[in-house]
């Protein structure tokens, strides 16, 4: 018995020996996250570092002896996130307040489009930002290049729309101007100061990138989905637009330019994505001389050498930059600038009657006339609609019904092209703007 006795006594005093070692082994390593938090309040506290700052600092003090086998993410741990927090919640009453060190989120981004109207184009201008605020997501800065009268008029209605409709967009108006040549034969070079649209690299110096469209366009889906094309751009490209037309055997660059153009069929610029930054910090081959020139200087000689041979203007213009550089140039279809051309010969855009009209350019003047009721159908409805009344049944239905008048023409026997991407785009909007948002509320 005493032996038995003997050998219980040792072999206590060995486990508490093992219990004593292994729990004070373990408590030295302990004292880490704690000296992380610790170093990090005391940054926070001197000088506010934002979160990315913080992080680095903390991985350099301890990068020097790590752990082997252990792969360090102190930042993501709960006792950080718990710091983290604290720390954002005090910070200099004046504005200087200690950035939170969790994952901040993203300012939202602002899509830019610009537009340039003069002469009689002030309700046409409306519309067309009145379809792109209807459909879009995201907020919208407009630049709004005017005739020196019809700026208030532009400030009057566009501040007499309802409040929550305003607060999605802000705007600015710009007087039209040139910085090189003769300013009032660029005003006159086609349309009533269209030509406006190539200075603008050279006066938005503070946009990097926007979508030019003229005043006779509409958005039939958001404006959201043509701003994220700027994504498929590979290093090179600069800007995008479409085809002049599908069939070079009908196409009027095909048939009847004096000039160069690009591609096939040339390119219309009615709608335009346009990368201001690599604009500006391009240098462009030539056919005047050896040396590349930037935008700026390129477009007074171009246009001096060409002006009695171009008849579409500042288009004619574009065609002929991006036919020396054609790896500058990203083009989309046919369907995101869908102009009566694509139906009044026949249907000649496929991409349209696959997936519908995503933004339709109502050029000749047809949104004014009764030679393309279908083109009129849409622009009068959408012009009309009352912004607190229902989307569906106070514009799409009736869109729906007056399409009937018009199955008589070329355009009008093929109304999916024109609704589809409306109803498409309406129920996104309801799924984004209404079922989301009870969901986010219940």
């Amino acid at each position: 018995m005493r032996i038995h006795g003997k050998v219980a006594v040792i072999a206590v005093c060995f486990g508490l020996f093992l219990l004593l070692y292994f729990w004070g082994g373990n408590g030295a390593e302990d004292p880490l996250p704690k000296q992380v938090a610790g170093e990090e309040k005391k940054e926070v506290g001197n000088s506010s570092p934002s979160p990315s700052v913080i992080g680095r600092d903390v991985a350099a003090k301890f990068s020097k002896k790590p752990s082997a086998g252990v792969v360090s993410r102190t930042e993501e741990t709960p006792e950080r996130r718990k710091e983290a927090k604290a720390s954002g919640r005090g910070g200099d009453v004046k504005g200087n307040a200690a950035r939170p060190a969790g994952r901040r989120r993203r300012p939202a981004e602002v899509m830019h489009l610009a537009v340039v109207a003069c002469g009689d184009r002030l309700e046409e201008t409306l519309t067309m930002i009145k379809s792109a605020l209807l459909f879009s997501l995201k907020r919208i800065t407009f630049h709004i290049f005017a005739e020196d009268p019809l700026a208030p008029q532009f400030r009057e209605r566009l501040d007499q729309w309802p409040r929550f409709i305003s607060a999605r967009f802000q705007y600015t108006i710009y007087p039209i101007t040139f910085s090189v040549g003769n300013a009032e034969e660029w005003k006159k070079l086609f349309k009533p100061c269209a030509a406006q649209r190539l200075f603008l690299p050279v006066i938005l110096r503070d946009v990097d990138s926007l979508l030019y469209v003229d005043t006779d366009v509409l958005f039939l889906r958001p404006m959201d989905d043509i701003w994220s094309l700027f994504r498929s751009f590979n290093a090179t490209q600069l800007a995008a637009m479409a085809p002049e037309h599908e069939v070079p055997k009908i196409g009027w660059y095909s048939r009847f330019a004096r000039h160069p153009f690009y591609g096939v069929t040339g390119v219309n610029s009615g709608v335009m994505l346009m990368n201001l930054t690599r604009i500006r910090s391009a240098a462009f081959k030539n056919s005047m001389i050896p040396a590349r020139l930037s935008w700026e200087d390129l477009l007074h000689p171009l246009y001096q050498k060409y002006k009695n041979h171009i008849t579409w203007g500042d288009q004619d213009l574009l065609n002929i930059i991006f036919h020396d550089n054609p790896e500058c140039l990203f083009i989309f279809p046919c369907q995101w600038n869908y102009r009566p051309d694509h139906c009044m010969y026949g249907s000649n855009c496929r991409g349209a009657e696959k997936d519908g009209v995503s933004i339709l350019h109502g050029n000749r003047g047809v949104y004014h006339d009764d030679k393309q009721p279908a083109f009129k159908v849409v622009y009068d409805a959408i012009r009309d609609f009352p912004f607190e009344d229902n989307m569906f049944h106070s514009l799409f239905y009736p869109i729906q019904t007056k399409f009937l008048d018009t199955v008589n023409t070329l355009c009008g026997r093929i109304p999916q092209v024109f609704l589809k991407q409306i109803e498409k785009t309406l129920r996104k909007v309801f799924e984004e703007k209404v079922v989301r948002h009870i969901r986010l509320h219940k």
